[in-house]
């Protein structure tokens, strides 16, 4: 708009004045022209004026008013199936340790894994939330309900409602993110499938170039290991923190350190007495758990897309002390804890798993895990005389291949020679699908 302006300078700098009627003409009509454009963009700043104070009142009801929040979440539905061949063994367990809840498992055959419906949305300018729901026949069960602060400032955040907690690496992670087909050994004597409460978590990322993050949480523990013991307070605590960073533009890292304080109160499982008879054990008292965790990526100059390759292991260290009480399951087959018999009991079990899964080209995966455990020392007190000290390492090595046709789908062929129970070797073969529909938030690292 500038142009006419400086022209009309110019041609009046470049000829000097005179009495010549056409010259003065052109002179006219320029200075006409020039006094229209200033009249233009003086009219222009003053509306870009307008607007700026529109826009800033408006911030200012916005910041003032009562937020009227939306619905417009993310939703996203995970179809999740599979055929497993495995042998006719009964019901399974891990040999030396007490049975875990919350374990999905996997029938013989053909079967529908658990359709994971979850929604995720930002409720205003200071909460999100999030649901997850694991829909299988006429159960419907909530994984996940919280909400999370997003305005606190500083690298705090604050979540309350029902979560996964923050412990180790693979806990947060619900089952269509696993790179296998199941669980890890490990997660299933620990926790069942993963370790999930009711409760309060307050998290904070340092502001510093090295990844630093540390949690703390408070729960009403009412999952294994720990119970529901209908009392005010917490029933379990947590604290975990993570380290992380690169390594030059193709190698990444997180490592941590956890810690899990739970309380039980009359813990059910099953143990086999001395005899081979099924006995119902009921714990109570204290589980304290350590868990380490260490991850480390590779994609060559940080393109993921083409080839890639993750390494991940975690260890854990169980402490659990208290009283352990056994009782008969069949007066017809009775056991040797028939009547009812009440001891002191210790145990220190640990065990780890490893794995490594390598995507070798575009939308193919293949993978190796290694999983043990140590039943370690067990002390029945006077139970002794009842229940069998074992002295067996469960152990699983599982090999992998998938097939991702798009970011949304993934197929999956697995198989693994499993000793997880005593006297029991057993060839497995798994083929999974999973399937996801609608908006998905990202995963975790």
């Amino acid at each position: 708009m500038l142009r006419p302006v400086l022209l009309a300078a110019a041609l009046a700098a470049a000829f000097p004045a005179h009495a010549d009627p056409q010259l003065d003409a052109l002179r006219a009509e320029l200075q006409e022209l020039k006094t229209a454009y200033e009249a233009r963009i003086q009219a222009l700043e003053a509306r870009l004026q307008k607007t700026e104070a529109q826009t800033a009142e408006t911030a200012v009801k916005a910041e003032t008013a009562p937020v009227r929040a939306g619905f417009n979440p993310d939703i996203s539905l995970i179809l999740q199936g599979r055929y497993a061949h495995l042998d006719d063994v009964g019901e399974r367990h891990l040999t030396g340790f007490l049975p875990a809840g919350h374990d999905h498992g996997a029938p013989r055959g053909f079967s529908l894994d658990h359709t994971e419906l979850v929604m995720s949305a930002s409720v205003d300018p200071w909460f999100r939330g999030h649901l997850n729901l694991a829909l299988l026949d006429e159960e419907v069960e909530i994984e996940e309900a919280w909400f999370q602060t997003t305005s606190l400032g500083n690298g705090l955040s604050l979540k309350g409602g029902r979560f996964l907690s923050g412990l180790g690496y693979q806990n947060e992670q619900h089952p269509h993110t696993w790179d296998f087909a199941d669980n890890s050994l490990m997660y299933r004597a620990l926790f069942g499938e993963a370790y999930g409460n009711d409760g309060v978590q307050l998290k904070w990322v340092a502001p510093t170039e090295l990844f630093m993050e540390f949690g703390a949480e408070a729960g009403r523990g009412a999952n294994f290991p720990g119970t529901d013991r209908n009392k005010n307070g917490a029933g379990s605590y947590a604290l975990f923190g993570h380290l992380g960073g690169d390594v030059g533009v193709s190698h990444s890292w997180r490592a941590g350190v956890s810690y899990l304080n739970a309380r039980a109160n009359e813990r059910d499982g099953e143990l086999e007495d001395l005899d081979g008879v099924e006995a119902e054990t009921l714990f109570s008292g204290t589980s304290k758990t350590w868990l380490a965790d260490f991850v480390w990526k590779w994609a060559p100059d940080g393109n993921a897309a083409e080839r890639n390759f993750k390494f991940a292991a975690e260890y854990f260290r169980r402490k659990e002390s208290g009283e352990l009480a056994c009782d008969d399951l069949d007066p017809l087959d009775p056991s040797r804890c028939s009547g009812g018999s009440t001891s002191d009991y210790k145990s220190t079990q640990s065990g780890f798993y490893a794995q490594g899964v390598y995507q070798f080209m575009p939308r193919w995966r293949t993978g190796y895990r290694y999983d043990r455990l140590d039943p370690g020392s067990v002390d029945f007190g006077a139970n002794s005389a009842n229940l069998p000290l074992i002295d067996y390492t469960p152990t699983r090595h599982s090999l992998m291949l998938d097939y991702s046709p798009s970011e949304f789908s993934r197929l999956r062929l697995q198989y693994s020679k499993d000793k997880s129970m005593e006297s029991v070797s057993e060839n497995q073969w798994f083929v999974q699908y999973i399937h996801s529909l609608g908006a998905h938030g990202a995963h975790h690292f």
